[in-house]
């Protein structure tokens, strides 16, 4: 899909192809990465329901072939595989899935034990091995308060909680240094929703 921006939301973004909007459903990663009034290309893929057709939409094909592939596993729906690749990058995934790293696994709003057993056990031979390249993601802008907030309310945290977490990365000179230089929006996210497990 290949189209200018013409809204931004928590949780989604609009993009106007020929006069027509169409709504995507995004990570918080890939929201950042997009610009008001710009001209935006997302991988995307559409989930077709009985009652409606949603699309969601991704930073590159991979991470939709994930995002795809993590639907085939018993449990998972659209929403909890996007909730994962907000968590996870899809290498990430990958090496979670093929270590039996239950502890990353459940960092996912979503998933509890069982089912991070299940996608290890479902998974494991289909993913793939992880990329030897490192991904630099998409630098961030002024307002990353604003947008980890947001992506942790679009994840299930309540307001509260996410400002907490915004406050506790905020804080912490480790998460803001690992986060690279300037800080990423999705490092941030991570940051953040690590303090939430701790809670």
């Amino acid at each position: 899909m290949h189209g200018r921006v013409a809204e931004l939301m928590p949780d989604s973004v609009v993009v106007e192809i020929g006069g027509l909007g169409l709504a995507v459903l995004c990570t918080p990663t890939t929201l950042a990465g997009l610009r008001m009034g710009e001209q935006a290309r997302l991988a995307t893929a559409l989930v077709v329901r009985e009652d409606s057709l949603t699309l969601y939409g991704f930073a590159d094909a991979d991470e939709r072939a994930v995002f795809e592939l993590l639907q085939t596993a018993t449990g998972v729906g659209p929403r909890l595989a996007q909730a994962m690749l907000a968590v996870h990058r899809p290498d990430e995934l990958r090496r979670a899935v093929a270590h039996e790293d239950l502890a990353a696994l459940v960092r996912v709003p979503g998933v509890g034990r069982k089912l991070a057993q299940r996608l290890v056990l479902e998974l494991k031979d289909r993913l793939g091995p992880a990329s030897a390249a490192v991904i630099s993601p998409a630098p961030l802008v002024a307002g990353w308060r604003e947008q980890v907030h947001a992506g942790l309310c679009a994840l299930g945290w309540s307001a509260r909680e996410a400002d907490e977490a915004v406050a506790a990365v905020a804080e912490d000179p480790e998460a803001l240094a690992g986060a690279g230089d300037p800080p990423q929006v999705g490092a941030l996210l991570r940051a953040a929703l690590r303090t939430l497990d701790r809670s």
